[in-house]
């Protein structure tokens, strides 16, 4: 290994492992409510309504929204974990040692991503644990559910990297949570099948991203999907490629960062 070789990779271990530490530090706020939050939408979506519903997709409803539930949970906090860490680097100003410093672009950005999945894939089990109190969990295609995970944790986590370049204070920060990804997540079959939808907005709905992240993570479980899941992980390929170039380039730029 070259010495610049090592000089990266003890670059991206540093920012990774504060990254890990900075969210761990504070288990408390940033892993346990998101696990009580899942354990109500199962009490109340699964226990109290689904037993009302019944089945669907060929499943009990709690089966058919646990991987939902995951998912959303993995969107969610691997997008925030990233968005507030850079963003709180740029307002301590300490974001400038990483600009100054011979540490190259895509280092950081790893870092940083990086940070996010970790969070990511920890809630992601948190929470599949919380649910085996309340249904028992089925996999059927273990490739599937890996593959899905990260990329979907790496595409939000690259999301919040942009947010945080583009944030100006901590009120931007929460703008693209509430008014986009709440709206989407909510949307994307998470606690229904596009099926029951009439065909038009089965139409509509796939136009929504997080549709195909959703039914390719339920397809790893149960085996059943909306859509095609090589279609879903195709996708996330594809966005993945574009979110980390269009990182890269702002980061590049200094955009948000250089006055």
């Amino acid at each position: 290994m070259s010495v610049a070789s090592q000089r990266n990779f003890v670059a991206l271990r540093t920012i990774w492992i504060k990254e890990c530490t900075r969210f761990l530090r504070i288990w408390v706020q940033t892993l346990v409510p998101p696990a009580i939050t899942m354990s109500l939408y199962f009490v109340i979506f699964g226990n109290l309504i689904g037993k009302r519903i019944g089945e669907m997709g060929g499943f009990s409803y709690m089966e058919f929204i646990v991987p939902g539930l995951i998912m959303m949970s993995i969107i969610t906090n691997s997008y925030s974990n990233v968005s507030s860490s850079f963003f709180s680097a740029k307002f301590q100003r300490n974001v400038e040692e990483l600009l100054v410093a011979p540490v190259p672009t895509w280092v950081v950005i790893l870092g940083f991503v990086g940070g996010g999945v970790a969070r990511a894939m920890i809630i992601g089990v948190v929470v599949t644990l919380v649910s085996t109190f309340f249904v028992d969990v089925r996999i059927h295609d273990l490739f599937v559910i890996v593959v899905t995970l990260i990329l979907t944790s790496v595409l939000f986590a690259t999301a919040g990297l942009i947010n945080g370049i583009y944030a100006k204070s901590f009120d931007d920060i929460s703008v693209i949570p509430t008014f986009v990804l709440t709206p989407l997540t909510y949307l994307g079959g998470v606690f229904y099948s596009l099926t029951l939808l009439p065909e038009i907005w089965q139409t509509i709905s796939q136009a929504n991203p997080i549709v195909y992240m959703v039914n390719g993570f339920r397809y790893g479980f149960l085996g059943v999907s909306d859509v095609n899941h090589w279609l879903s992980i195709g996708l996330l390929i594809g966005f993945n490629a574009i979110l980390l170039s269009v990182a890269y380039y702002l980061l590049k730029k200094g955009v948000g960062i250089r006055s």
